[in-house]
C-alpha cells in the first residue's frame, strides 16, 4: 500500500513538472488595450494575430509565436523601461513618432544595425506601442 501511495505521488509530481515545461510563457506585456502576436519564423513571413481580450489564452493556442506587441493609450516609458530592466540602444525620430530600440529582459530578439534588440517602443501622440523584439509591419 505504501508503495502505491509513493508511486502515485511520484507520477503526480512528474505530471505537474511536465505541465509547467510545456505550458507557454506568460505575456511579455500587461494591461494593454490591444495585444498582437507575431507568428512565423521571421518578420518577413510573419502573420499578425490580434486579441482584445484573453490574450494569454490565445497565446496558449498558438504554436509559432515569434514576437508580441501591445498598444497603450498612455504609458510612462521611463517606468516601463525600469520594469523590464530595459536600456535604450538607439532612437529614431520620424515625422509622427519617436522609436526607441532597446535591450531588456524579454524573450525574443533580433539583430538590428549590429545590436541585439528585443524591445521596440513607438511613441505617437495618441498611442504607444511596445513590442518584443520589434514592431513588425507598419506602425
Amino acid at each position: 500500500m505504501r508503495f502505491l501511495k509513493l508511486f502515485a505521488v511520484t507520477i503526480l509530481a512528474g505530471a505537474v513538472i511536465a505541465a509547467i515545461a510545456i505550458l507557454p510563457s506568460r505575456l511579455c506585456f500587461k494591461g494593454a488595450e490591444n495585444y498582437t502576436f507575431f507568428c512565423g519564423d521571421t518578420s518577413k513571413n510573419c502573420r499578425e494575430i490580434s486579441a482584445e481580450e484573453n490574450a494569454d489564452l490565445l497565446k496558449f493556442a498558438l504554436s509559432d509565436v515569434c514576437g508580441e506587441c501591445a498598444e497603450y493609450n498612455v504609458l510612462d516609458v521611463a517606468a516601463f523601461l525600469k520594469s523590464v530592466n530595459g536600456k535604450i540602444i538607439f532612437t529614431e525620430t520620424l515625422s509622427d513618432s519617436v522609436n526607441y530600440y532597446c535591450k531588456a529582459d524579454l524573450p525574443y530578439s533580433v539583430t538590428l544595425y549590429g545590436e541585439e534588440i528585443n524591445l521596440h517602443i513607438c511613441v505617437k501622440t495618441e498611442t504607444v506601442k511596445v513590442a518584443s523584439p520589434i514592431i513588425f509591419g507598419g506602425y
